[in-house]
């Protein structure tokens, strides 16, 4: 996929990020989440485990994939069960730690006077805990969840309730996001700029239809798409 970069015409007051694999490795998180559960068991396999987390019937992040995989395996008991979400929510937590770059670069958006959101399907708990854990909460402004805008990504209502708060039109505001589907194609939808963050995307296969402009190999070379000048 190649980039194709917008002519803009007007300077890039805001940005909108997504969070989980956008600002810091959650999958990383998550599949070493997995490995502790499994070895705390005694039995399984982590991979499948976290495979569990993306059939798409509980939840990416609910609790329930993982009595889901207990019950399969035949080890189910609520006593071991509720170890291994201490666990998985202990692990994953503590793994989360902001890529290179990232830090540095929210700083110097911040400094130069350009907005900043985070967009996330993540619950308000586990995005409040995320980004405190990594050191980032105090770079936004405003964070919003699908418990604030009432709907989940690919819908454009997160990326408008923050861009409201941000007091920005869609065409000042640059949308970063690893999804194509769920971060890019809705920046796109309301006419903000596209930056795929490429480095965080773990997902098998990319949809060809849906373009960014901006393709990001590192979350620093957004100063320069920005406009922020260097040191």
């Amino acid at each position: 996929m190649q980039a194709t970069p917008k002519t803009r015409h007007t300077t890039v007051t805001a940005v909108l990020c997504d969070m989980d694999n956008t600002l810091f490795d959650l999958v990383g998180a998550k599949r070493e989440a997995c490995r502790c559960v499994v070895d705390y068991l005694g039995a399984g396999d982590p991979e499948a485990l976290f495979l569990q987390f993306l059939r798409g019937v509980h939840g990416f992040e609910n609790h329930a994939n993982i009595r889901d995989y207990l019950e399969a395996l035949g080890v189910y008991e609520q006593a071991a069960f509720e170890v291994c979400c201490r666990t998985y929510e202990d692990v994953k937590l503590k793994m989360v730690e902001a890529y290179p770059g990232v830090d540095e670069t929210l700083r110097r958006l911040a400094d130069a006077g350009v907005g900043l959101a985070v967009v996330t399907d993540a619950e308000s708990f586990q995005a409040r805990r995320r980004l405190d854990r990594s050191g980032l909460a105090g770079y936004f402004e405003v964070v919003v969840t699908p418990e604030v805008s009432g709907k989940r990504k690919p819908e454009p209502d997160s990326l408008i309730y923050a861009l409201r708060r941000l007091d920005t039109a869609p065409g000042e505001a640059m949308m970063v996001g690893d999804s194509l589907v769920r971060d890019i194609a809705p920046g796109r939808q309301i006419g903000t700029t596209t930056a795929f963050a490429a480095y965080g995307d773990w997902r098998p296969n990319r949809p060809v239809e849906i373009e960014a402009d901006i393709i990001l190999r590192n979350f620093a070379e957004l100063i320069g798409h920005v406009g922020i000048p260097g040191r």
